[in-house]
């Protein structure tokens, strides 16, 4: 199964949809709250291009984007192909 990496903070409704739709499909993933970790905000800048929201997620070290981003992949029929690898 593939690494999964979400930055999120504890009171984000799209941070708790992303990780719903992960839970559905029995995904483990490391949450990193960027409230309880601020020195892992400029981390999450840094590899996402310079995005300031959350969530930021990744996927074996791919930056997939936030919670609509992986909405969509799903939507396109690709996430399970990701999640997989």
């Amino acid at each position: 199964m593939a690494q999964v990496e979400v930055y999120s903070t504890l009171f984000c409704p799209y941070c708790a949809r992303a990780k719903s739709l992960l839970g559905k499909k029995s995904v483990d993933y490391v949450n990193i709250d960027v409230m309880e970790e601020p020195a892992r905000r400029d981390e999450m800048v840094q590899r996402s291009g310079g995005r300031t929201s959350v969530p930021q997620i990744f996927i074996n070290g791919e930056h997939i984007g936030g919670s609509d981003d992986l909405h969509a992949l799903e939507r396109a029929g690709t996430l399970d192909a990701k999640l997989a690898s």
